[in-house]
């Protein structure tokens, strides 16, 4: 009977659409909502008397799933509610976890505003994990470096033939003064940071043991920012 009842309805409501269509209200309503209302009433009508049907004889087990249900909705519009604190604080946590040197991406890969966010090491350094001319390769973040500056043991895994370049230009580091030689690296990527033609130097054998990344690389971005725990660099 329900079902005839709930199929009179929709009738009833396309009907309203065909007859009425933008003619005036049907009880305070216009044709198109009070058609919407009536449809409704069927779908809860038909919905209704099947709910009671399945569960005919077991109130105890329908009103535990009423309430499941209720919960599980009741999550879902918090969730969506406080979708994005909820997703920066899980942002957050992750960052926490990852170890010092891991790029953690803060906006999708193509972006054309790529931001990556790196956690300090122990000793207060920032070392981060680069793509450089499509090698894995860990740099030292350092500012007072006015170019990128490759290791003797990172630009023979490039590749380059040490013995064929010229160290004629002097350089200052931690060790004292040194000669480097130039180079000019391809494609310098940092997560969805992508960087090419970028002006660099070779290190002499024995002279760095760890690369640095510079000011050819720092200055070409929209911003960089150092906090307490965390560098932050905006393309």
């Amino acid at each position: 009977m329900s079902t005839w009842i709930a199929l009179g309805l929709l009738i009833i409501s396309g009907l309203i659409l065909v007859l009425y269509h933008d003619q005036g209200t049907i009880g305070g309503l216009d044709s198109s909502s009070f058609a919407g209302l009536v449809a409704s009433s069927a779908l809860l009508i038909w919905l209704g008397s099947s709910v009671l049907r399945d569960y005919s004889g077991r109130l105890g087990q329908a009103f535990k799933d009423i309430l499941t249900w209720t919960g599980i909705a009741l999550i879902l519009v918090i969730f969506y509610t406080f979708r994005t604190p909820i997703l920066e604080g899980s942002d957050k946590v992750l960052q926490q976890l990852l170890p010092a040197g891991v790029n953690f991406t803060l906006s999708p890969e193509g972006a054309e505003k790529a931001t990556v966010r790196l956690r300090v090491r122990d000793d207060g350094q920032f070392v981060v994990r680069t793509t450089t001319n499509n090698r894995q390769i860990s740099m030292l973040v350092d500012t007072g470096a006015s170019q990128v500056v490759l290791s003797a043991k990172d630009a023979r895994a490039l590749g380059i033939n040490m013995a064929a370049l010229n160290f004629i230009i002097p350089v200052s580091t931690a060790n004292g003064q040194t000669m480097t030689a130039r180079y000019k690296i391809n494609s310098l990527f940092i997560g969805p940071i992508k960087l090419y033609n970028v002006e660099a130097l070779i290190a002499r054998e024995g002279d760095l043991n760890q690369s640095l990344l510079g000011m050819s690389f720092l200055r070409r971005l929209r911003s960089y920012e150092f906090t307490k725990d965390f560098l932050i660099l905006r393309s």
